[in-house]
């Protein structure tokens, strides 16, 4: 018994930089205080001293803020960060080395007696107010992003985020093609690459193939002007508009927006009389 506690409070260490020394991890940790609980309380269930037990984890509850099941299944070097909100279910299974956050959610689907909670596998971190629920698997190395809702089962090593979550993966750095999307993007005064260059985002991966797209398009033009200039047409130099302004990361004074416009609308009132 004092070698599992002992081991649980060296994972906090090893999964909270704040954490300072043993005894404040004894004292002040929600978390810690939850699990031993529940090893206690998960044995009474097994004894069949059921009332007992949920009598225990209700106090538990009231101690920590995190409600667990008696009857859940949890592995070795179980850390539950902050902790408040946290709820596992009756059915629930953890493998060795999981991390949960506050809020998180392992719960049922189903009114239905029988298996109706997930099952983690091993090395899986599931992130604040996430929730994973149905009979489902994440299996070893699973993460799960913040607020995320898992109602499918995840394979190993797989990321998932969103609501409902969907998989996703690094993005993978394409040579060539990443480059020529990055140079195109900072051409037109965009730079998506600065701030999701590692993010799984799906709006960056769209603006992915619209820059592919728009760099076809633009070669294409290229391309047909020079072939007419070797046709001896002569073609007018048009100037490409300024695109600073459609930046995504700028934010304008809407006076200062009022004022662009009023110049504008004078030079172009002043063109229109000087054509007269």
């Amino acid at each position: 018994m004092f070698a599992r506690i002992k081991e649980d409070i060296q994972c906090v260490f090893e999964r909270d930089p704040a954490a300072r020394n043993s005894f404040e991890v004894l004292t002040a940790y929600p978390g810690l205080h939850a699990l031993m609980l529940h090893r206690l309380n998960h044995r009474l269930w097994k004894w069949g001293l059921k009332w007992l037990a949920r009598f225990l984890s209700h106090f538990g509850r009231w101690l920590t803020g995190i409600e667990i099941h008696p009857a859940a299944t949890i592995g070795r070097r179980f850390f539950i960060d902050h902790g408040m909100g946290v709820v596992i279910g009756e059915t629930a299974e953890i493998g060795d080395d999981c991390t949960l956050y506050h809020g998180v959610t392992l719960g049922g689907t189903s009114w239905q007696k029988g298996k109706r909670h997930p099952t983690l596998g091993n090395d899986v971190v599931v992130g604040a107010g996430a929730k994973v629920l149905g009979p489902i698997t994440l299996g070893d190395g699973v993460r799960i992003g913040s607020n995320a809702v898992v109602v499918k089962k995840v394979p190993a090593g797989a990321t998932v985020v969103g609501i409902p979550g969907r998989i996703v993966a690094k993005r993978a750095e394409e040579g060539e093609k990443h480059a020529r999307r990055k140079a195109f993007a900072e051409k037109i005064g965009f730079d998506a690459y600065g701030t999701t260059q590692d993010m799984p985002d799906p709006v960056a991966n769209a603006i992915d193939c619209m820059l592919d797209h728009i760099h076809a398009m633009d070669q294409q033009m290229q391309n047909m002007c020079k072939s007419l200039k070797a046709l001896g047409m002569e073609l007018d130099v048009v100037k490409l508009p300024d695109l600073g302004v459609c930046e995504i990361s700028a934010s304008q004074d809407p006076d200062k927006l009022g004022e662009n416009t009023a110049e504008t609308g004078t030079k172009e009132a002043e063109e229109e009389d000087s054509v007269k």
